[in-house]
């Protein structure tokens, strides 16, 4: 009954993601960066520190303070996806994890191809797929499996794992982890990369991703309509029939 109540359409997204997370991040043995941070915070009253709970190191780095930014803690890292990033960042984790931010950064390529060059190995990313305009300090994208997967190619990643939220009347995040090694984690997270949603929506329509989330309902109920009427027509027709006359 809770999930009734919940905020759609950034809360229930935001807790199905942390739960895909939690997954992931206990395999993580290496250094991690939290990319644009901002407070770490997971939004649950939690930190996506502990998630990382077996990393040997864990940072984060932000961008400007009045976007949702800088803290000025100790040991957080200023960074500008949008920019060259500084030598001494390249590959220096094991592992890159962004929530959310991508759709932000107007210069996604660069922001993307920086988010990889961080790491020796995998990035965590997590984007909007369907999700109404939201901040003021910019909001220019939403991404599809496809686009993803792609983006990774090109930096030298291959998608190893993708998922996706499946409410209905809600906002959808697209989960995904890319790998420069990629065979090193096909027992521990396996191949499941799939576009596709798990159950048949029941407008008729494609089962893709989203599939779920626009309800449809008054196609829906057209649908039902024209399939009664449909049904009644034919009843009508054969008891004409029977009865030797048409009561069409």
């Amino acid at each position: 009954m809770g999930s009734f109540f919940i905020d759609r359409k950034y809360r229930l997204p935001r807790k199905w993601s942390n739960k895909e997370l939690r997954k992931i991040a206990p395999l993580i043995k290496g250094e991690v960066v939290n990319v644009s941070a901002w407070k770490d915070s997971d939004k649950e009253g939690g930190f996506y520190c502990d998630y990382f709970r077996n990393a040997s190191h864990y940072s984060i780095t932000n961008y400007k303070a009045e976007a949702r930014g800088f803290q000025g803690k100790e040991g957080e890292i200023f960074l500008d996806l949008e920019q060259v990033l500084s030598g001494e960042l390249v590959q220096r984790f094991d592992v890159a994890f962004n929530h959310t931010t991508l759709e932000h950064t107007f210069d996604v390529f660069t922001a993307f191809s920086n988010l990889c060059s961080l790491s020796k190995d995998m990035v965590i990313v997590v984007v909007p797929h369907l999700q109404q305009m939201h901040s003021t300090f910019g909001d220019f994208w939403r991404f599809t499996p496809e686009s993803v997967e792609k983006l990774f190619l090109m930096n030298g990643l291959k998608l190893v794992y993708l998922s996706f939220n499946e409410h209905c009347d809600s906002s959808v995040y697209i989960f995904a982890v890319g790998s420069r090694f990629p065979e090193r984690w096909r027992k521990t997270i396996g191949n499941d990369c799939s576009y596709m949603s798990k159950y048949q929506p029941h407008d008729g329509m494609e089962a893709f991703i989203g599939c779920q989330a626009v309800t449809n309902l008054g196609y829906r109920a057209g649908l039902v309509l024209k399939s009664f009427q449909s049904i009644l027509t034919r009843l009508y027709k054969k008891l004409g029939t029977l009865m030797g006359k048409s009561f069409i």
